[in-house]
């Protein structure tokens, strides 16, 4: 009988619930042990998912023999030492978007992965969404003809939260951009590539995070613009549009379950429900590099994690973001 594959869990935060759901919905892995700074967190959480061990400290479970891989899920700012340390002890990574707070972080992550010859891989869960697949399936195909423009946004309301909290915190890397607006950039990198000019501008919050950021992307034949926010909801739809038919990604689009698809004034839907809340995928693309023992996957490798950092780097200059640890 094949040994299914074990994963330890840091950061235990609403992410990391979700996560866990579609988990056990994946037949060749399972849940050993879940690690927090607070123990009683750890215990709680590891009794309602049933993991074997709960763990008051990260270096804890990274010395745990019974774990193959690691999903990190703690606010931002402390993905890039937790998954460096993690790989120094010969552990597999699946880490939060995104993969580290800058470009220097996410190059000694990789560093690091290469180092130690262990799999890494930023938990950009919209990649493997079956919706989107089927949409770059289509493009590569032609049917949209040349990509002219695409728009995409997220937004929700967050300003009613405790000033402390990860989304509202520089400490933390908060602001809408690295969170949610990460999302609307990767689908423009995804579809047309690295741009050859951007433009961005954001409103900040009274506790020094970006709340707001409008974005253009200027290509050689085509543009995006990408929009993200904190202070109100937008309708999170996205659109693609080619010389010959345009794409319409169901909202929320960053987890669609189908699109539809225009051509010649004649609508198609396609129905494409997610396995779960849509985590089941990457999770199973995991399964799938270790078993091909490779340390980077193809559909979101190292080089697209770096051109992804890079992208927000850029738009972060543009739009004077900065955090306090960075300074």
């Amino acid at each position: 009988m094949k040994q299914k594959l074990r994963w330890g869990i840091v950061g235990l935060g609403s992410i990391a619930n979700h996560f866990v759901k579609d988990l056990a919905l994946v037949e060749d892995s399972e849940l050993v042990a879940v690690a927090s700074r607070s123990i009683e967190k750890a215990e709680e959480f590891s009794k309602h998912y049933a993991s074997k061990y709960a763990f008051g400290s990260y270096e804890e479970l990274f010395k745990c023999p019974e774990v193959d891989v690691i999903y990190i899920a703690t606010p931002h700012s402390f993905h890039a030492k937790l998954a460096i340390d993690a790989m120094y002890y010969g552990k597999h990574i699946l880490c939060e978007k995104p993969l580290g707070v800058n470009t220097e972080e996410v190059t000694k992550m990789i560093a690091a992965a290469k180092e130690n010859n262990v799999f890494l891989m930023e938990a950009l869960w919209s990649r493997f969404n079956p919706a989107i697949q089927k949409v770059t399936e289509l493009i590569a195909e032609g049917v949209l003809g040349a990509i002219k423009y695409i728009q995409a946004d997220f937004a929700f309301p967050a300003l009613h939260r405790d000033d402390e909290n990860r989304l509202l915190n520089p400490n933390l890397a908060g602001g809408s951009l690295l969170d949610i607006g990460i999302y609307p950039v990767f689908l423009s990198y995804l579809i047309l590539g690295n741009p050859e000019a951007i433009m961005a501008s954001s409103k900040f919050y009274k506790t020094g995070i970006e709340m707001q950021t409008a974005m253009i992307f200027d290509y050689p034949d085509a543009q995006a613009v990408l929009y993200s926010g904190l202070n109100s909801k937008s309708e999170m739809k996205a659109e693609i549009s080619g010389t010959k038919g345009t794409i319409f990604i169901d909202p929320k689009w960053h987890e669609a379950q189908g699109f539809e698809l225009e051509l010649n004034q004649e609508i198609t839907k396609f129905d494409l429900p997610t396995e779960g809340r849509g985590y089941y995928y990457e999770i199973l693309e995991v399964q799938n590099c270790l078993a091909n023992e490779a340390i980077e996957s193809t559909y979101w490798s190292h080089e697209d994690s770096m051109n992804l950092i890079g992208l927000l780097d850029t738009i972060r200059v543009k739009a004077g973001i900065v955090f306090p640890f960075e300074e």
